[in-house]
């Protein structure tokens, strides 16, 4: 975790810690939330440098710039409250 000059300042508080073929983990708020492919394809073909660039814009904000992909952590903590629909383009 970087951390700036100023004691006790932080410059990002999330960090990717460990990515699988089932999706990855990421360290918030002093614990590990796991993301999984399934329930966040945004990620699945990303690049490990495109998922471990993630930014925190406000507490309940996560951006991946990279991905163009914006969540609230609200939707990683309860994944079952924000259903998911997902249709691939079969034309692409």
């Amino acid at each position: 975790m970087a951390k700036s000059n100023s004691a006790g300042a932080s410059t990002t508080d999330v960090e990717v810690t460990n990515v699988s073929r089932q999706g990855f983990w990421l360290f918030l708020n002093g614990r590990e939330l796991f993301v999984s492919f399934r329930e966040f394809p945004w990620f699945a073909d990303a690049s490990i440098c495109q998922v471990t660039n993630v930014q925190r814009p406000s507490p309940n904000q996560l951006r991946w710039p990279d991905l163009d992909v914006d969540l609230s952590v609200d939707s990683l903590e309860h994944p079952e409250r924000f259903p998911l629909f997902f249709e691939p383009n079969p034309g692409v």
